[in-house]
């Protein structure tokens, strides 16, 4: 299979899932979410959103691809771009991170350690760009796909638990521990660029 992961631009924002697309839930504060959604302008907050952060901050995601079909993706912004995530009781986010927003793998995609190497290569991106952390509000009561992670995801993949809630934990990834990864990440890479063998399973996100 040919795989890839692209970076998230305006123009493959379609590639989302519809429910995506439209989602302002990390985006705007809870009032203004809430506004949007009733105003049916939600999608087009989304789009100011995504385009306010790559002219400010720069690339904020990643799209996976295989064989052309769009089968899941990753957001991440500093928590000064996340309105939403000084709402959870965990908050705030350490000054010196980026936040992990949400992921999402298709069904039928999942289990292939998909939702690793995505971490991966967010961890490398935020590498080149000089952060120290990646941090997460992590869901520890998630039953199915929604806009907070299952926390025990975020374990499986490095993260450590910060401040622990019995619903809303808040974990870190230190990306200084993944510099003695970092070839890893590349093999990582490799293996889902080239479709040569797969990932050890993790849970779906």
């Amino acid at each position: 299979m040919g795989r890839r992961l692209v970076p998230l631009t305006l123009d493959n924002l379609q590639d989302l899932p519809r429910r995506c697309r439209s989602c302002v839930f990390w985006e705007l504060d809870p009032v203004s979410g809430e506004a949007a959604v009733k105003a049916g302008t939600s999608a087009t907050e989304k789009e100011a959103w995504i385009s306010a952060v790559l002219l400010e901050w720069g690339s904020c995601g990643r799209v996976v691809y295989v064989d052309e079909v769009p089968v899941g993706f990753v957001l991440y912004a500093p928590p000064a771009y996340v309105p939403r995530s000084t709402a959870f009781p965990t908050s705030p986010v350490s000054p010196d991170a980026v936040q992990l927003i949400t992921a999402w793998i298709m069904p039928g995609y999942q289990g292939q350690g998909l939702g690793r190497v995505m971490v991966q290569t967010v961890a490398k991106d935020l590498l080149r760009r000089g952060f120290r952390a990646i941090e997460a509000f992590g869901d520890a009561r998630w039953e199915g796909p929604a806009c907070l992670l299952p926390a025990d995801h975020l374990l499986a993949v490095g993260f450590k638990t910060v401040r622990p809630h019995p619903a809303h934990p808040r974990l870190r990834l230190e990306l200084r521990s993944t510099l003695s990864w970092k070839e890893d990440v590349e093999l990582a890479l490799d293996r889902l660029l080239g479709g040569a063998r797969k990932e050890p399973a993790l849970r779906p996100l």
